[in-house]
């Protein structure tokens, strides 16, 4: 099924997506500074872009930046006074991120910062951030509920939130799967699903990449 999941994918990447030479050096740089190939699909990016133009959002926070791949389909969608603000752990990431953040032209509205999703979340939250419109995570996911819970202090009414990979060709429902990503997955869903203050849509995605899907949160008005 992955051969023809594949075929699909690049048949809508061709019709609706084309030639892109910015995103495709984004990856050869990424290839060759050693970055895991883990970025979301060109359509899949295509698609936050979608998402953050619909809701009109000007600012936008990032969990989990790698190459700066997501990044820059997010930042294509912000208004001329817009930000974004990425977290990345990996010192290596972040260099090889600016470096295609900046030559995508996006330098002066994308604050690229290095550390600990939840340590940075947290000094935002100390410091009063004004909040996001969007905020998408795709990072470490036995830190997923934490980002959750630090990112709904950094929402207003209407905030959407999109997590990436929570399905994992279906291992969630494993529990003889003790892995930590998956738990992780596990323990952000347990917290999504019982809070009160959101309502959330799970959306399954199969393509290149195999099958897997995000999950949708807004907060409530």
């Amino acid at each position: 099924m992955l051969e023809r999941w594949t075929a699909v994918d690049e048949f809508m990447e061709e019709a609706f997506i084309g030639d892109d030479p910015v995103m495709e050096e984004i990856l050869t740089h990424s290839h060759e500074g050693g970055l895991p190939d883990i970025s979301v699909s060109p359509n899949q990016g295509k698609m936050l872009w979608m998402m953050a133009t619909l809701i009109g959002a000007k600012r936008i926070l990032e969990v989990g930046t790698l190459g700066g791949y997501s990044t820059t389909w997010l930042a294509r969608a912000l208004p001329e006074d817009g930000k974004l603000i990425t977290l990345e752990y990996s010192r290596v990431h972040h260099k090889v991120a600016s470096e295609n953040i900046a030559r995508a032209g996006f330098a002066d509205k994308v604050d690229a910062r290095c550390g600990a999703g939840a340590d940075l979340m947290q000094q935002m939250v100390a410091e009063a951030e004004e909040p996001f419109d969007l905020i998408f995570i795709d990072a470490d996911k036995d830190g997923y509920a934490d980002y959750f819970k630090l990112g709904l202090e950094l929402s207003h009414p209407g905030t959407l939130i999109i997590a990436d990979n929570v399905i994992f060709n279906g291992d969630i429902l494993d529990e003889d799967k003790p892995w930590a990503h998956l738990e992780g997955i596990r323990k952000f869903l347990a917290a999504a699903s019982a809070e009160t203050r959101v309502e959330s849509v799970p959306l399954s995605v199969v393509d290149r990449k195999g099958w897997d899907g995000f999950l949708f949160i807004r907060v409530r008005d």
